[in-house]
């Protein structure tokens, strides 16, 4: 069952500044459709705390909640799907784990990490990183723009449908080489929630990404 996937995602981060929260209630006064809620500090509890606030602002708004990680939680808040960061994860068992109506989408470092969840079912694939970032620890080589022009030709040649979403360092200015790669959106954290201002910096992703 192929699934509606928002062209720009915003992904929630530990930051001093800003609560997971306050940055989704910015993010959807803004405009944001898709969040995807990134915390791996909190115990469960704690994260249903999150989530079943966020679900509400995002109910309001309109916006699809993506949880990363913590599958677990299925059923206990009102997600939407989740993103896997383990690139090593089985997703064909993942789905009949969360079953068809829950988004799914994973991480991809390599053009063989994205074929593998093309092939097991993923609905997205996050790929990076294109640049140095510090929103989480990544040892993987940077992709750069040739590596997303490469992966997206090399798809296209094995007529692989997978929308490809940049993720890692990505800032303004490198949106609009990055599309012409031919990538399906960008996924985003601090380059919008360490912004001077978050509200401003996320509309000025969606315009030149939409």
């Amino acid at each position: 069952m192929k699934k509606y996937i928002e062209k720009i995602h915003f992904i929630t981060h530990d930051i001093p500044q800003s609560s997971h929260i306050e940055q989704v209630q910015v993010a959807c006064e803004a405009g944001a459709k898709w969040i995807q809620y990134r915390c791996l500090s909190k115990s469960d509890d704690e994260l249903l705390t999150d989530i079943n606030t966020i679900a509400e602002i995002c109910d309001d708004w309109g916006s699809t909640l993506i949880v990363t990680n913590h599958i677990h939680l299925k059923g206990k808040a009102d997600i939407q799907g989740f993103h896997i960061e383990d690139m090593d994860a089985d997703f064909i068992a993942l789905r009949k784990q969360i079953g068809e109506e829950f988004t799914l989408g994973g991480s991809a470092n390599t053009v063989e990490n994205l074929i593998r969840l093309a092939n097991e079912g993923a609905d997205y694939a996050g790929f990076g990183p294109f640049k140095v970032t510090t929103t989480k620890s990544n040892n993987s080589p940077l992709l750069g723009i040739n590596g997303y022009t490469n992966a997206v030709e090399e798809l296209r040649s094995k007529n692989i449908d997978l929308p490809i979403l940049a993720v890692g360092g990505v800032t303004l200015a490198d949106i609009p080489q990055l599309l012409e790669t031919g990538i399906y959106g960008i996924a985003a954290s601090s380059g919008i929630n360490q912004a001077e201002n978050m509200y401003e910096a996320y509309l000025d992703f969606y315009k030149a990404i939409v």
